[in-house]
């Protein structure tokens, strides 16, 4: 994992399919929230992504590939969230991620809503369904945003700070108007931000930035 920052609100910023913890250094990504890095305003952790043995490994049963995601959650959940809670002295982080970043970082929020102030998205995809070959479980079900949300009950969820950012033209356009469409009809308050610009790096670094400036800092 790579830190980013001396002090300010903590986020965890996922990388996106199969990439690792430097993805969004080497992408320009942290550069683009650097004013806030700086001014001590956001202190961002980029963990490693475990994708390649998990949602992306066909040489395992698609239950494992959950499991494996599952366990890879407790680390995110254990080992990052809760420590930097404990060290800050926060009650809540936020987190964000870039397309399947983005995935991550759904999950995280909806599954954990009472750790999670913030949730932002760039392109990001929310069915991991294609990923079982047809396979279906509870574990399927509870890590999957767009089947467990609609049924999902927490008080939290109306209070957290929701961005779901997309380019005009964005292979997960859809996939994000029909998120929105969910947190809609349960009255969950969310922006939706459609933009001119396609699923790349130019646009995330540009949302990024804007994102970050809507935390309340006091």
């Amino acid at each position: 994992m790579l830190e980013f920052g001396h002090a300010g609100f903590p986020l965890i910023l996922f990388p996106t399919s199969m990439g690792h913890y430097y993805e969004n250094k080497d992408f320009k990504l942290i550069e683009s929230a650097r004013w806030f890095i700086e001014q001590g305003l956001v202190h961002i952790y980029c963990p490693d992504g475990m994708d390649k043995e998990s949602w992306y490994n066909k040489s395992i049963h698609p239950a494992d590939r959950v499991r494996t995601h599952n366990a890879y959650e407790n680390v995110i959940l254990y080992d990052i969230v809760h420590k930097v809670r404990h060290h800050t002295g926060v009650g809540k982080v936020a987190v964000a991620g870039c397309s399947f970043g983005g995935y991550h970082a759904t999950n995280f929020a909806f599954r954990h809503p009472e750790l999670v102030a913030y949730l932002f998205n760039m392109s990001a995809a929310y069915d991991i369904r294609s990923f079982m070959d047809g396979y279906y479980d509870d574990n399927v079900y509870f890590n999957n945003p767009v089947d467990f949300l609609p049924n999902a009950q927490h008080p939290d969820f109306y209070h957290m700070g929701i961005i779901l950012g997309v380019g005009e033209h964005d292979i997960c356009r859809a996939a994000n108007e029909h998120l929105s469409g969910i947190l809609s009809a349960k009255g969950i308050n969310h922006w939706l931000d459609i933009r001119p610009g396609h699923h790349d790096w130019p646009l995330w670094r540009e949302m990024f930035p804007h994102y970050l400036s809507k935390i309340n800092f006091n």
